[in-house]
This record gives structure tokens, C-alpha cells and sequence, in this order.
């Protein structure tokens, strides 16, 4: 008898944590590197320097690359655009289009740390946003969101 109610407990107590926990998926540090990397590469194969940060699911910064001779602003930049993309799950080109379009959604860009550019991209695991990139420093945003969306589908396929 003691030892069926000590494993009713430990089942019991199983399910309780389970019921009270979260499983989520993360952009691991290789991938986060070879992102930050390869969307740089591709920017500077078109002669953009630029600088292009990979976060986490949580908007925190996992990797960053900087090309030689990017501006300095290219690093915070491209900071704001991957903390954007990944608190909005989505494209900051979308983000930005839905501000102009959209009264309600006016004041988006006055969020601490959210910048309402193109050049921040989600990254999925299927349909979980599990991190995301963001690229600064190309003579204007899309070339900048060319340089992530290159990035992501080589290393993830996307």
C-alpha cells in the first residue's frame, strides 16, 4: 500500500510540474554565429559593411558580427532591429508598414529598444520564433533585410 501511494505522489507531483512549466526553443550560439557571419558576408558580397546581431527568444543578444570598417552605429542598430523583430515576431519592414498604415500602432517606435526599420528578421524553428536578426548599415533598410533573410535560409533552410 505505501509503496502505490508513494507512486500515485510522485506521479501526482510529476504532473503538477509539468502543468507548471514552459518548454521553449532557443537559437543556439553555433547557429547564432554562423547567422551573424553569413549576413554580413552576403552584405559585404554586395558591398555593404555592416554590422548584424543574433537574440534569442527573449530578445537577448547571442552573437554579433561587425564588418571591418562598419559604421559605429551599425552595431546598436542592428541590436534594436533583431530586439524588435523578436518581441514582434515578425519582419521589422512589416513592423514598419503597419505603423504607418495603422493609427493604433503609432507609438510602437516609442517602446524602449524597438526600432521600426527593415533589417530585423524572426528565426523559426517551424512555426516558434526562436530568435531573430537583425542587419544595419546597407544604404537602406530592405538591403539590409536581404542580407538576414540570405543569412537564415543558409544556415536554417528558410
Amino acid at each position: 500500500m505505501l509503496k502505490y501511494t508513494l507512486t500515485l505522489l510522485v506521479a501526482a507531483s510529476t504532473i503538477a510540474f509539468a502543468q507548471n512549466t514552459v518548454t521553449t526553443q532557443n537559437v543556439s550560439l553555433a547557429a547564432a554565429n554562423t547567422i551573424a557571419m553569413q549576413a554580413v558576408a552576403e552584405c559585404q558580397a554586395k558591398g555593404y559593411l555592416v554590422s548584424a546581431t543574433v537574440v534569442d527568444r527573449s530578445g537577448l543578444v547571442v552573437a554579433v558580427a561587425r564588418a571591418d570598417g562598419a559604421g559605429p552605429h551599425t552595431i546598436e542598430a542592428s541590436k534594436a532591429k533583431a530586439f524588435t523583430s523578436v518581441s514582434a515576431r515578425n519582419l521589422t519592414s512589416a513592423v514598419l508598414e503597419n505603423v504607418q498604415k495603422n493609427a493604433a500602432a503609432q507609438y510602437l517606435p516609442d517602446i524602449p529598444g524597438f526600432l521600426v526599420l527593415a533589417g530585423g528578421v524572426p528565426i523559426r524553428a517551424g512555426n516558434e520564433v526562436i530568435g531573430a536578426v537583425g542587419v544595419g548599415g546597407a544604404p537602406g533598410g530592405h538591403l539590409d533585410e536581404q542580407c538576414a533573410v540570405a543569412a537564415i535560409a543558409k544556415v536554417f533552410g528558410q
